[in-house]
């Protein structure tokens, strides 16, 4: 895809985002690949409801900006996924409300954020990983993406919000919505004793949709 289409593309996701209040005023930050090895990525104190196309950041693939407004301040965060999901050619981060809840929770295995909850959270997003608290634009957020090797494309950040990549943009706006609206549920089922999927079940979805997923078993 075209320079020109993908600066579209996230203006046009932005802006369904910023609408069903996923993201409100000018939290969350997107951004793509591109064929050079560079990419785009939405500026610093942006609302996704209202992006400019001609004023999204580009970066070269050492991160330096050629064009466009100062990158938002988490441009380390994406390029930690980048770096260690070779899949990766988008990474989406929101404040979306039930994700950052779930993130608070005491109980929360970080390994696995979320039980097996619906097929298609698993099919999604896999499990999800729930890294500590750090100040936003920290670069220990990404030294603490890094460590997790590449396993997870779904990542919670504690009292933050969710950052997930995909193969594209449109995967990674789809599989973060899917981690929202599973957060939601969860949060809804909990207490209530809910039945989750079966071991024999993931086990069904990854040999059916050819899905890996990283073990959190003790």
């Amino acid at each position: 895809m075209s320079d020109s289409k993908l600066r579209d593309e996230l203006c046009r996701f932005g802006r369904s985002l910023f609408e069903r209040g996923l993201t409100p005023g000018s939290s969350g930050n997107m951004s793509v690949m591109l064929d050079d090895g560079g990419w785009l990525v939405t500026p610093t104190n942006a609302s996704l409801g209202f992006l400019d196309p001609d004023r999204i950041t580009r970066l070269d693939a050492h991160g330096r900006v050629l064009s466009g407004d100062a990158p938002t301040k988490e441009v380390p965060l994406h390029a930690a996924l980048y770096q260690t999901r070779s899949t990766a050619r988008a990474v989406v981060h929101l404040h979306s409300t039930h994700s950052v809840a779930l993130s608070m929770l005491p109980d929360v295995d970080p390994r696995a954020a979320l039980p097996p909850i619906t097929p298609y959270y698993l099919m999604r997003c896999g499990r999800t990983a729930l890294i500590p608290y750090y100040r936003p634009g920290d670069p220990a957020v990404a030294k603490a993406i890094k460590r997790l090797g590449g396993l997870y494309s779904s990542v919670l950040l504690a009292n933050h919000g969710p950052v997930v990549a995909g193969d594209t943009l449109e995967a990674a706006v789809f599989a973060t919505e899917e981690l929202e609206e599973s957060a939601r549920l969860y949060l809804l089922l909990r207490g209530l004793n809910p039945r989750y999927l079966s071991p024999d079940q993931e086990r069904d979805l990854a040999k059916t949709f050819k899905l890996s997923f990283p073990d959190h078993s003790h």
